[in-house]
């Protein structure tokens, strides 16, 4: 393997990596569609993990908090890890790690609401207390990565303060 290929990919990978952080798996794909070896990307990535350009544990911490940030649940959150080329037990960990319970019911619940105003501007205010208002909220709120207990949980906080009268 020539010492000029392989300082070509490290330049390569240096580039995309200047713009964010990336995961092992995910710089790994950029490099082969830039045409690069596999020998030549194993060397690349040694020597960045080396330099500490490259770890997937603090990828997956970074990730994790800006996505809780805009409030995507965490089902969600660790398939996109998982997606990212990231291992599965550390997703997991980082999820686990970085994601705050009470902040993702609150995130839920914001969510929850503007999704139930949407729906009620689009199909009127009935529409949440019928099956199909409840359920085209409800996947929704499954596609976004909550999970289902709380979910269930919002909808019924939803529904407690629709049936409030107004004082």
């Amino acid at each position: 393997m020539p010492e000029d290929t392989v300082e070509a990919c490290h330049l390569a990978a240096l580039r995309i990596l200047q713009y964010r952080f990336n995961s092992e798996g995910e710089l790994r794909r950029k490099l082969r569609a830039k045409k690069f070896g596999r020998d030549v990307i194993d060397a690349t990535i040694e020597k960045l993990r080396a330099e500490r350009w490259l770890d997937d544990e603090r990828f997956a911490g970074a990730f994790v908090r800006t996505q809780a940030l805009k409030k995507v649940g965490r089902n969600r959150i660790r398939r996109a890890l998982e997606a990212a080329g990231v291992d599965a037990g550390l997703a997991a960990s980082a999820v686990a790690e970085h994601v705050d319970e009470e902040r993702e019911r609150e995130a839920l619940a914001s969510v929850a609401a503007r999704r139930a105003r949407q729906l009620v501007r689009r199909h009127g205010e009935e529409y949440l207390r019928t099956a199909e208002g409840r359920n085209k909220l409800t996947i929704y709120l499954l596609n976004q990565g909550y999970d289902a207990g709380l979910i269930a949980q919002a909808l019924k906080e939803i529904q407690v303060a629709d049936r409030q009268p107004d004082s």
